[in-house]
């Protein structure tokens, strides 16, 4: 699988193209696109990335794999791309200090090697990092997302089959919002002191009721009609670990009161989110969220990038 952990450039760039079959799509957070392969990854994204971070280390907090409803064996990772960040990158000044870009990338393979790939990176976070979020405050906690509590996964073995019962009941109750906070049930799927990990520009929230003042509740208000593309994504689990994908997720459009701080516009938008969930018992512990936000403001007529520029 992909190692990038203690290598040199022209070593992590051999290690991308072998692992990523020539012809693959890959599917890159805004501003990257869509490119083909490895070598379209390397040019577009890591290329770049080492540029402005050269002793950048791909450090692996949760690695599993499975088998979705299709057939489609996934490999889902998540982690840091931790280095001295010399910047620039995509206009980001570097710190000269050690930053942490935090992704997640899923793979799906045949014959051992990846013939598409969809990649979220936090770039919102790693611009609140260094200082120019030209954006509203997030409601949680910003900072560095930590790995799983129980520092086991990249250890999962089994087939995740209980994992993924806990989170699809869950998705399935959230689809009834419209009904009320006590139809969706969220005791019933999550733990009291669960925490869940959302992007920079969202933030980290704590338990249930941080859940639902600091997230849940302001994205329902602000997207009522939101629409999960549940049929169309691939859901895959190991051990004690659930992973969701789909490109895109959802789709929506921003009424009520806006979001993140955006006026509403009645615009039709999707979103790309690609998921992770810890089950405890029967229970979700800890649940680690990335959102393309740059796309979703791209959508609405923001240049986020462009934003922050005029800061600098």
């Amino acid at each position: 699988m992909l190692d990038l952990t203690d290598h040199d450039r022209a070593e992590m760039g051999a290690a991308t193209r072998a692992f990523l079959a020539e012809g693959a799509v890959v599917h890159l957070c805004h501003p990257f696109g869509d490119v083909t392969g490895g070598a379209g990854f390397v040019e577009a994204a890591l290329g770049p990335l080492w540029a402005a971070i050269p002793d950048a280390e791909r450090r692996v907090d949760i690695s599993i794999r499975g088998r979705d409803a299709h057939g489609q064996d996934w490999l889902g990772q998540a982690g840091q791309y931790a280095g001295r960040f010399d910047g620039p990158f995509l206009g980001i000044p570097g710190t000269g200090r050690l930053a942490a870009l935090r992704f997640h990338e899923f793979f799906r393979i045949e014959a051992d090697r990846a013939v598409e790939a969809q990649v979220i990176w936090d770039l919102p976070d790693l611009m609140i990092a260094s200082g120019v979020w030209p954006m509203g405050p997030a409601l949680g906690a910003s900072g560095r997302v930590p790995g799983p509590m129980t520092q086991d996964g990249t250890r999962q073995t089994g087939d995740g089959a209980a994992a993924l019962r806990v989170v699809g009941d869950m998705l399935d109750r959230l689809g009834r919002s419209a009904e009320g906070e006590a139809a969706m049930d969220l005791p019933a799927a999550w733990h009291p002191r669960c925490t869940w990990y959302g992007p920079g520009g969202i933030g980290n929230l704590r338990g249930i009721a941080g859940f639902r003042a600091h997230h849940q509740i302001p994205f329902l208000d602000a997207m009522p009609d939101r629409r999960a593309e549940l049929d169309q994504g691939h859901f895959f689990g190991q051990g004690d670990y659930a992973a969701f994908t789909a490109w895109p997720g959802m789709s929506m459009t921003v009424t009520g009161d806006g979001w993140l701080g955006i006026a509403p516009a009645g615009q039709r938008i999707t979103m790309r989110s690609l998921d992770f969930w810890r089950i405890e018992g029967d229970l979700i512990r800890e649940n680690w969220v990335t959102v393309d936000l740059l796309h979703v403001w791209d959508q609405l007529g923001v240049d986020v990038l462009a934003r922050m520029r005029q800061l600098l």
